[in-house]
């Protein structure tokens, strides 16, 4: 007679994976996974067996780890967040290889050489709202490790996760840039509630990051940041927040979200500049920040000495209709002119005067009245208030 019982132990489960990892292959996928694979082999791994656990698997982005004890399993995600951020140091933020960390400790099914259940899927789920570089630990783990390891966890609530009917309390560590734990955040009073969104679109313009490697070209992106700012201040219809509010982020790893209730905007622009030999190229990505959502991103390439700074009369020559379609494609109204505005303003980053030839304008007019409700909501007014 078979036995189909399945074999059950209580466990404690570690799961990790990147943040962001599909931008990151975006940008360089060869590199990525070279060196998320020296982090997985040389720093993840080895700090897992030190801790006396197993990896159970590598799961693509990550690792899957299972501990007989859930203490060893925070000293061992602690220590690997530390090693993080002593290889991330000398890394651009936009670069960066960042884990985020969940732990549970609860019942599991084993299954040859893989692990399955609650217990996993609980893990996993918490690793989805840890912060990068953080941890993020269940309510029956923490209960398990107070008093046992170094550092204090920071109460997160009930927290309802994908898939796990009931809500479930949570815990979690920031790892600040050395390594070390940061001090749980505190927010003033006036900073507890987001500021209310004006009757307009909103956005502000995060400085970009310098991709360049050469600490000098720090002013040529943020140039060209100020010079976006400027150019987007001249529509009146949108809200755009002034240099000084959004280069208080600058050099930070931020949290879009967190932006938009600080600044009072609906949509934030962030991007980065790498500027090498003749050419230089600009990245963009459009952000909903009450969502966090993507809502169009792309790049742009230029020979360097073709650089110049947008004007009014460029920003209304080189709203080119068709690229607008095609980064507003699926959008109406405000949000596909805002699309269309913000795609603009990086590709007038990179483009000469001479560039705009005769057949671009004459494409730029019939765009008037191929798509009028772009154009009414685009076209800069001669006389745009400042930037707030």
């Amino acid at each position: 007679m078979t036995d189909n019982r399945v074999e059950r132990r209580l466990a404690a489960i570690l799961a990790a994976d990147v943040a962001g990892y599909s931008r990151l292959t975006g940008l360089d996928e060869e590199g990525t996974y070279v060196r998320l694979r020296e982090r997985l082999r040389g720093l993840a791994d080895p700090k897992i067996s030190e801790h006396r656990g197993k990896v159970v698997k590598h799961t693509g982005d990550g690792v899957l780890a299972e501990f007989g004890s859930v203490v060893d399993a925070v000293r061992c995600a602690i220590e690997v967040q530390r090693g993080m951020a002593e290889q991330n140091a000398a890394i651009p933020q936009v670069k960066r290889i960042e884990f985020r960390i969940g732990i549970h400790v609860g019942d599991i099914i084993v299954d040859d050489n893989d692990i399955f259940g609650d217990g996993v899927n609980i893990a996993a789920r918490l690793e989805g709202i840890a912060e990068p570089g953080g941890v993020c630990i269940s309510d029956d783990a923490q209960r398990q490790v107070r008093g046992k390891v170094d550092f204090a966890f920071e109460d997160m609530g009930p927290q309802n996760l994908k898939n796990i009917v009931e809500p479930m309390r949570a815990w979690r560590l920031r790892m600040n840039a050395s390594g070390s734990a940061a001090a749980p955040i505190e927010p003033p009073v006036e900073s507890t509630q987001a500021l209310a969104l004006p009757d307009k679109p909103s956005i502000a313009v995060l400085p970009f990051e310098n991709m360049s490697g050469d600490p000098e070209q720090e002013y040529f992106a943020d140039g060209m940041v100020e010079e976006i700012i400027t150019a987007l201040s001249r529509f009146k219809w949108l809200f755009v927040i002034a240099r000084n509010s959004s280069f208080t982020f600058k050099g930070k790893a931020v949290d879009i979200k967190e932006v938009g209730r600080r600044l009072g905007v609906r949509y934030v622009l962030e991007g980065s500049v790498r500027k090498a030999a003749r050419k230089v190229r600009i990245t963009g990505q459009l952000i909903d920040a009450i969502t966090g959502a993507h809502i169009w991103a792309d790049r742009f390439e230029r020979d360097l000495t073709d650089v110049v700074h947008p004007t009014t009369a460029a920003i209304h020559g080189d709203l080119d209709p068709c690229a607008r379609q095609r980064a507003g494609e699926g959008r109406t109204g405000e949000l596909a002119a805002l699309v269309g505005v913000v795609a603009t303003m990086l590709r007038i980053a990179l483009r000469s005067p001479a560039c705009h030839t005769v057949p671009e304008r004459r494409r730029a007019q019939r765009g008037r009245t191929s798509y009028p409700l772009y154009w009414r909501y685009a076209t800069p007014e001669p006389h745009g208030s400042p930037s707030r």
